[in-house]
């Protein structure tokens, strides 16, 4: 108990003088080090603020630098879009006129193939392979070759347009996300600190694995660009072609067209002139048989006539053999009448010439008829070329699609 109630120690003066000057020249440093903190953040404050201030001028700059990057691109690409859907609009033009052209060759061919088959329908002498014939075939071929080249150069046009569509697309969605890029870029050039509900982001910094680089990013719109460039030189390129074929077959379809039509002119003179030869023979032929038939009935006349004179001849020299006796006498008369028999005999057996005339006449009938049935065989060849076939062209024209 007692030395719970001990005094503490007591210090000497020294010791208090010492302890005193220790509490001060501590507090002396402590302040000196803090006024040399305080000078430091002040510095290190202004050089914060100071870079940042460049920092955020600088990310604002290339932030600007950015958008006027993604405008420069986005009207690139807005361009040949633009040149692109121009393009294939045009291209779509010149594949309707391939259609129209394709479909305006079926025709032809058609009447083409009927006027052949039409005639196959000459008779005789007629069904010959003729100029017509051939030119007919050469139409029949230039059209089905011309209609094979069309339905090609369709399909060429076809592919090419949706060639042209595939550009189109790819541009169409670099510049979607180019849109989404630079709204982005507005809203980051458009933050402020005092924006409100500005907040964090988290792992803000991290790049993730999908990012591609300035290097990428415009290769790729190059790319895109390039593309369309191709694809819109190609469709040039195609259009001229198509052009250079519609003018090229309409004008080989129309020259063969009247080749055909040249022949078939010159084949219905030749058969009607034929058939104008045909009927004058055939009228010579027919006044032939009207004079034979003349000379048949004169002849028949004229062996009638002898009828009569030969009876009475034989008659007397019947009677004269019944002369009695001596009376019986080779005389004069006797000798004559015997002699005008013989020569009334002699000029009947000479009407033989009747029975040649009625072979002639037999022969210009069969001529007749033969003539006959050959104008037939022309004015069926006639109807053919000249009302069938001529007037079935009349209707078909080739126009410039």
């Amino acid at each position: 108990m007692a030395r719970l109630l001990q005094a503490p120690a007591k210090f000497n003066p020294s010791e208090w003088d010492n302890a005193n000057k220790m509490q001060c020249a501590s507090t002396e440093s402590q302040k000196s080090r803090s006024e040399h903190m305080i000078a430091e953040s002040r510095r290190l404050l202004d050089e914060i603020e100071k870079t940042t201030q460049k920092t955020r001028s600088d990310v604002k700059k290339k932030i600007e630098q950015r958008q006027e990057e993604i405008k420069f691109w986005k009207q690139e690409l807005d361009n040949k879009l633009e040149q692109i859907v121009h393009e294939t609009e045009a291209l779509l033009t010149f594949k309707t006129r391939l259609e129209k052209s394709l479909e305006s060759c079926k025709e032809p061919l058609v009447i083409a193939q009927n006027c052949l088959l039409n005639r196959q329908r000459r008779a005789g002498i007629d069904l010959v392979h003729d100029e017509v014939e051939q030119e007919l075939v050469k139409e029949a071929e230039v059209l089905q070759g011309v209609i094979a080249l069309l339905g090609r150069t369709l399909e060429q046009t076809n592919e090419q347009i949706r060639l042209n569509r595939s550009a189109k697309y790819s541009l169409e969605m670099d510049l979607k996300d180019k849109f989404t890029a630079l709204m982005i870029d507005d809203y980051c050039a458009s933050l402020a600190s005092n924006t409100p509900d500005i907040r964090y982001a988290d792992n803000a910094v991290k790049v993730e694995g999908n990012f591609v680089s300035s290097e990428d990013w415009i290769g790729f719109s190059n790319t895109n660009i390039e593309k369309a460039d191709k694809q819109r030189n190609n469709s040039l390129a195609l259009r001229a072609l198509i052009d250079s074929i519609l003018s090229q077959t309409a004008n080989d379809i129309r020259k063969q067209r009247e080749m055909v039509n040249v022949a078939l002119r010159n084949r219905v003179k030749e058969v009607k002139d034929a058939k104008h030869k045909l009927e004058t023979l055939l009228a010579m032929v027919m006044d032939e048989t009207a004079s034979q038939e003349r000379n048949i009935a004169a002849l028949k006349r004229a062996i009638a006539d002898q009828e009569g004179p030969v009876q009475v001849a034989q008659a007397r020299l019947g009677a004269r053999t019944h002369r009695p006796h001596v009376e019986l006498c080779y005389d004069t008369v006797h000798c004559r009448l015997i002699s005008e028999v013989q020569e009334i005999t002699k000029n009947i057996q000479r009407q033989d010439t009747l029975a040649q005339a009625e072979t002639e006449r037999k022969g210009l009938s069969r001529r007749q008829l033969s003539l006959e049935e050959e104008i037939q065989v022309k004015e069926n060849t006639l109807y053919i070329d000249e009302v069938l076939c001529m007037q079935m062209r009349e209707c078909v024209y080739m126009n410039n699609f």
